[in-house]
């Protein structure tokens, strides 16, 4: 039995040492790296080799990888890397692993072609400047074999106990039992779906009301494929923070009702949510527990690997007994973990980890997409930019004098995009070149200083850099699937200033080609209707499969009515209040108890709430809030409880439209005061018209669907259990609509 491990991946683990430093990062985008390497390589001569497959062994070891260039006419192995800023500023130890490297190629050349000498070279590319600098040495086969054979032997121990470990943990997984006695009604057939699609290589998108125990119904036939289909590792991404409660709570059943099983599987945090020095720098010479990282490292993770669920208190605990920080630890920790759970951004961001981690090591994946309805916003987002003209003052008012000219000629050029600009919005075609070359020169300048200062720039500088440096990398995807826009305002002193747009408007460019990286994905929803939506926005592949699981709910324990007597739309706002706290009231007095009211936005609510105080002041009112942080949900929802009554106002899309679980009494039912539609305004009417011109759907794709996927996950909110009842009272003449109705579940019968 062999332990295949990437080149990059064995240096990682045994040729880093010293500090954690992000001081010479971030580094040029994928896609510059890619585009540096070509431009490399193409001005090396016909007899240059690129993308040269090596690989050797070492013991139960198989090293494989791909070097980046060899010239046989010097007999000079490259090793290519691009940059930005001044390369006299890289720590040694990113040097030093850079070497490694190139060594391991370098011996695995040598014994492929029978080679007695090689050069090796590290070729470093500026990327802004085109600069190359070129560092090389000379190497004897017998002492580039010495290091290989140190380096894997280095590596072989852990090896080892990693495949000790992984032949116990697929012999505890072919006998693997599902956790409870038998499979709610419904469940059972998403299980056996999900197989299906695993060991078939196909995606499936499942559509299954909430309640019917989703995340134990997708990992556990997940967990039963691993071996039969060599999967590396199952991927559990989430939109919020529940989802990944929910599928640790999953993995512990599992753990418990198989004792022996050594799974191993990790939660990933953002790192604001990780980091114990949020003020500080990530470099040794600003945080402690960046000091000497890659020293401590080989013991923490030991540490951690004794530990089954390395949760977010987990992890943190190892960590600080071992003075690591704990959101690099976790990224260290993602190679070796059998499950990851953590946010769509891992794997689909620009810069994913995890995605970036799949490819390195040639992973076989298999990907499990919690509430995959957010996932097409969520992806536009990740794939979108935008920079504020206001911030760019703030900074200018008093900066350090090496930034003093690129802010002014960044600012020029930032005025010059909208001096003939009439109106406050405006779309353009093209991407201004000459603002994004004055953007790009900007943020090399203030990476220069952030590499000069140990305790880092303000926060204000930090933020503005980041915000630039993704408009940079966006700004290199743009394209028919993309709106520039700017919006104009009056700033200080009656100046303009504007705010730059690059939206995405269809993520599928992007997201498509990491769900097809995937050996599987399964993408699963209480709302996932129509197929389409999802399908052309996400870039599912033509062949997805697709489930509509039987719902374990009774049309009968939930009432279904339409109001058709009352219009949301704006212009009837005003009209509509006093009907609506008449109708909330009228309810609750018939059936006391907890409800939750959803409103298209705040300002329609208070309105609301304010007619109910004076009409129906006996009515408990509870009232969403704008900005609530964590402890105030919690409070919201804390006024729910089994011995309460009152009405709990909300507006639709936001913190209590889904995610949240109010079984029993807790909630009886739920009033939707409108479709959801969004906004009408200018940004909008862009994008319906740029999908009404690739998709021919621009108002279904824009306003409709994205509205009544909030309309059925608010209402979700009130069936939690197969004993619960409850009540839906759908406010709006336009649900009364055939189509309407038709993208409503399956299982609600409507009240006529």
């Amino acid at each position: 039995m062999s332990y295949r491990v990437a080149v990059r991946a064995l240096c990682e683990f045994t040729a880093k040492v010293g500090d954690l430093d992000l001081r010479f990062t971030p580094s040029p985008s994928a896609q510059e790296g890619m585009a540096g390497h070509r431009r490399v390589t193409a001005g090396r001569g016909a007899a240059y080799q690129s993308e040269v497959a090596l690989e050797g062994e070492f013991g139960e070891l198989l090293v494989r990888g791909r070097a980046d260039g060899y010239d046989p006419v010097r007999n000079r192995l490259e090793e290519i890397k691009t940059h930005r800023g001044d390369l006299e500023r890289q720590p040694a130890n990113h040097r030093q692993l850079h070497w490694a490297q190139a060594r391991v190629y370098g011996w695995l050349l040598c014994q492929r072609d029978d080679l007695q000498q090689l050069n090796l070279a590290l070729v470093y590319l500026e990327v802004d400047s085109d600069r190359q600098t070129l560092i090389e040495e000379s190497w004897q086969a017998v002492d580039l074999k010495v290091f290989f054979d140190q380096q894997c032997a280095l590596f072989l121990t852990w090896a080892r106990s990693e495949m000790f470990r992984a032949a116990e943990r697929d012999q505890c997984l072919r006998t693997l039992k599902f956790p409870h006695g038998d499979f709610r009604l419904g469940q059972r057939d998403l299980a056996e779906t999900v197989y299906k699609a695993v060991s078939t290589g196909r995606c499936l998108m499942a559509q299954a009301t909430t309640g019917i125990g989703k995340t134990l119904g997708t990992l556990f036939p997940m967990l039963k494929a691993l071996v039969p289909q060599q999967l590396d590792k199952i991927l559990f991404l989430t939109a919020k923070t529940p989802g990944r409660q929910l599928a640790l709570e999953a993995l512990r059943k599992i753990g418990a009702s198989a004792p022996q099983l050594p799974l191993r599987s990790l939660e990933l945090v953002a790192r604001d949510k990780a980091c114990e020095h949020l003020d500080k720098a990530c470099h040794g010479d600003s945080c402690p527990l960046a000091k000497g990282f890659y020293d401590r490292l080989p013991a923490a993770r030991a540490a951690a690997m004794q530990v089954r669920v390395q949760d977010q208190q987990a992890v943190r605990e190892v960590a600080l007994a071992h003075q690591v920080c704990p959101y690099y630890l976790s990224q260290e920790l993602a190679r070796w973990a059998d499950v990851v759970i953590g946010d769509y951004n891992y794997y689909f961001d620009l810069n994913a980890l995890l995605f970036g981690l799949a490819q390195a090591n040639q992973w076989r994946l298999a990907l499990l997409a919690d509430e995959a309805h957010n996932l097409v916003e969520r992806t536009r987002g990740m794939y979108s930019a935008s920079l504020d003209q206001y911030h760019l003052g703030a900074l200018r008012r008093d900066p350090p004098p090496a930034l003093k000219s690129s802010l002014q000629r960044l600012n020029r050029e930032w005025n010059a995009l909208y001096k003939d600009q009439l109106g406050p919005y405006q779309a353009y075609a093209h991407l201004p070149d000459k603002f994004v070359q004055a953007l790009l020169r900007c943020t090399a300048a203030i990476a220069d200083l952030l590499n000069e200062q140990p305790e880092g720039l303000d926060r204000a500088w930090l933020d503005f850099y980041f915000d630039a440096l993704q408009f940079t990398r966006v700004a290199e995807l743009f394209g028919e699937h993309y709106v520039f826009d700017i919006q104009q305002r009056e700033g200080a002193g009656r100046r303009r200033q504007a705010q730059l747009n690059l939206r995405n408007v269809v993520p599928a460019p992007l997201s498509g080609p990491r769900l097809k990286a995937a050996r599987s994905c399964v993408l699963f929803s209480a709302t996932l209707s129509p197929q389409h939506y999802f399908a052309d926005l996400l870039g599912l592949p033509a062949d997805c499969a697709w489930i509509d699981v039987q719902s374990p709910f009774s049309a009968a324990q939930l009432q279904v009515r339409i109001i058709n007597s009352i219009s949301t739309r704006f212009n009837h706002r005003q009209a509509s209040l006093a009907p609506i706290a008449d109708l909330i009231a009228g309810q609750f007095a018939r059936a006391p108890g907890n409800y939750l009211a959803f409103f298209s936005s705040f300002d329609y609510l208070q309105q609301v709430a304010q007619v109910m105080a004076e009409r129906h002041p006996g009515v408990p009112l509870w009232l969403q809030g704008r900005r609530m942080d964590e402890a105030q949900r919690r409070d919201f929802l804390g006024q729910f409880s089994e011995h309460s009554q009152g009405v709990g106002f909300a507006v639709l899309g936001g913190a209590f439209g889904e995610g949240i679980d109010l079984p029993g009494k807790r909630l009886i039912g739920a009033f939707i005061a409108t479709l959801g539609l969004a906004q009408f305004n200018p940004i909008n009417e862009q994008l319906k018209a740029r999908m009404g011109d690739i998709f021919g759907a621009g108002y279904d794709y824009t306003y409709l669907y994205p509205g009544l996927h909030k309309v059925v996950q608010a209402a979700g909110r009130v069936i939690r259990g197969q004993q619960d009842t409850g009540v839906v009272v759908l406010i709006d003449d336009r649900f009364s609509e055939s189509r309407i109705k038709a993208l409503l579940p399956r299982w609600w019968e409507i009240a006529p």
